[in-house]
């Protein structure tokens, strides 16, 4: 199978579809790879290093989606990228399929395009192993971050995340339980804050719970985000329904209900966002004022550490982009991995609920 690496064209997104030795894999089963000139380069992977692990370069990016028979992303495709698409062809990638917009799905369906999310695979035990790794950086960013955003040369109301004897450390709130939560939990205690997690599953709370013992820990009610959200300084937004739209926890009367200049961190903006508030931002201009409150509200926190992100996910993936490459669009249904990840294929729309159209995110 050829199989195409094209260099990211979003904004900032500094991670690469396959690292060398992932291309390395591949073409020791047989397969041919593509890679664009400096696709890696940012995330300090050498044309060189491609090519010593079997791979050929190609010069535009038009070549590498031309050629390919399965196409690896990280971000979803641009406009012009889904036109260079070749028809039935493979694309994987974190798709967010549901917070896109309309005509971009239109393309996938005409081109008959199959379309596996890397965010949907999902292992016999229900969890998500290719995502896992981002939502294990996406967590611990967090907490770097949002000790930065406090500061007041960023805008925040000048809290030390960990406080100082006789000054209390800063307050943080929660929403989830999973991975990107579990993480941002462990990094924001490290630094001394106190935490309280709010989750919807008391199995969820429970695990949390046991492994931090320390954090306070709140069934998801209206009530309890409401009083949560009033005194919290920094709240971290870590919902995920994998194939749907992020539900709405935090309204903006809740937004308004919080102290001047605390911080928003809307992990799940890659999905819509769990607050309503929330639109999305980059790493060249991550923050706005909403209702008096900082909001970042990066998708692709990841692309940040490009280099670490790359190497984690692909040592997560690697195996199911085998898999794919053995399978073929004809019968990557049959792998009960794969076919939960399968978002457009051969004309039709598989495993995705989609946004209304005032929501669609670009």
């Amino acid at each position: 199978m050829y199989i195409g690496i094209p260099k990211e064209s979003r904004t900032l997104e500094y991670r690469v579809g396959l690292s060398p030795a992932g291309a390395e894999i591949l073409t020791q089963n047989g397969h041919q790879i593509f890679v664009e000139h400096e696709a890696g380069v940012m995330a300090g992977f050498s044309d060189a290093d491609y090519e010593k692990a079997g791979a050929r370069l190609v010069f535009s990016k038009e070549e590498v989606f031309g050629r390919a028979d399965l196409l690896l992303k990280v971000a979803r495709p641009m406009q012009e990228e889904l036109n260079w698409l070749r028809p039935d062809s493979i694309l994987a990638g974190f798709l967010h399929l549901a917070s896109t917009q309309q005509d971009k799905i239109d393309i996938l369906l005409e081109k008959k395009i199959t379309s596996v999310a890397y965010e949907q695979i999902q292992a016999p035990d229900g969890s998500l192993p290719v995502l896992r790794p981002f939502s294990q950086i996406g967590g611990a960013m967090a907490a770097q971050i949002a000790a930065r955003l406090l500061q007041n040369n960023w805008g925040g109301k000048g809290i030390l995340m960990g406080g100082v004897p006789g000054v209390p450390p800063a307050e943080v709130v929660i929403l989830g339980a999973g991975v990107v939560g579990t993480y941002a939990t462990q990094m924001f205690l490290g630094m001394g804050a106190h935490v309280t997690v709010i989750d919807h599953n008391l199995a969820a709370l429970q695990r949390i719970w046991d492994r931090f013992p320390t954090i306070a820990t709140k069934m998801s009610t209206k009530r309890n985000i409401e009083r949560s959200v009033m005194y919290a300084d920094v709240v971290v937004g870590a919902v995920l329904s994998p194939g749907q739209r992020t539900p709405i926890l935090i309204s903006r009367e809740m937004v308004r209900s919080m102290k001047p200049r605390s911080v928003i961190m809307d992990v799940s903006i890659d999905e819509g966002g769990c607050v309503e508030t929330s639109r999305p931002t980059t790493h060249e201009h991550p923050v706005y004022i909403e209702e008096g409150i900082l909001h970042y509200c990066v998708p692709n926190m990841p692309g940040a550490v490009a280099r670490t992100a790359t190497h984690a996910f692909v040592n997560s993936a690697i195996p199911y982009i085998t898999e794919i490459a053995a399978l073929g669009t004809k019968e990557i249904l049959s792998n009960p991995s794969l076919e939960p990840a399968i978002n457009t294929h051969n004309g039709k729309l598989l495993n995705l609920v989609r946004l209304s159209a005032q929501q669609e995110d670009e």
